[in-house]
């Protein structure tokens, strides 16, 4: 017995230790993508925004995809902090440790899948619809590709709310394996 709740331990540390570190993955991808749709939504806002940006031009945004790289891990790695223990303790209903880390990984999966479904309708949404009518969050005066900003702060907004979406998806999995496998008394 004391050997399952070791493997548990050890799986619920993992999930804890490695959702902050996917979600800062997922944060680079993701900002190479909408950085190749508006370079602008990064040098006139998002390396403002992490302190990246003076003149003259800093030696560390001599490569700006490195320090695209960068800003998508800081912008997201936190998210991590809140989807690891929701996935990692609701694993913990699973009746072993394996079936636990099957569950963990895949409600991690389904987070992801979620999150950039959910990300990929905002930019559609961007496109379609709030180019069209207007935003009322930052824009930076002289911005030469505004549509393509918008599209790019809807996405990002989009992909937030993804991950919650996705976290509550992924308890609900969860719980739905959890009823599959119990054991039922004879």
């Amino acid at each position: 017995m004391m050997h399952n709740a070791t493997k548990r331990t050890g799986i619920l540390l993992l999930i804890l230790i490695c959702t902050p570190l996917i979600a800062g993955l997922y944060g680079m991808l993701h900002d190479q993508f909408t950085y190749t749709i508006s370079e602008e939504y990064y040098t006139r806002f998002k390396f403002i925004q992490f302190g990246f940006w003076a003149e003259p031009l800093p030696a560390h945004l001599e490569n700006p995809r490195l320090a695209v790289c960068v800003v998508g891990f800081l912008a997201t790695w936190w998210t991590g902090l809140f989807i690891g223990p929701v996935i990692a303790f609701t694993g913990l209903l699973q009746k072993d440790p394996k079936i636990m880390l099957q569950t963990n990984f895949r409600a991690i999966l389904l987070t992801i899948i979620i999150t950039v479904a959910t990300g990929l309708i905002g930019l559609l949404f961007g496109w379609l619809y709030l180019a069209d009518t207007g935003v009322n969050w930052y824009l930076p005066e002289g911005l030469i590709d505004t549509r393509h900003f918008i599209m790019v702060g809807s996405m990002h907004n989009f992909s937030y709310l993804g991950g919650l979406i996705g976290v509550i998806a992924a308890v609900v999995y969860q719980l739905r394996v959890r009823r599959k496998n119990r054991i039922i008394p004879r």
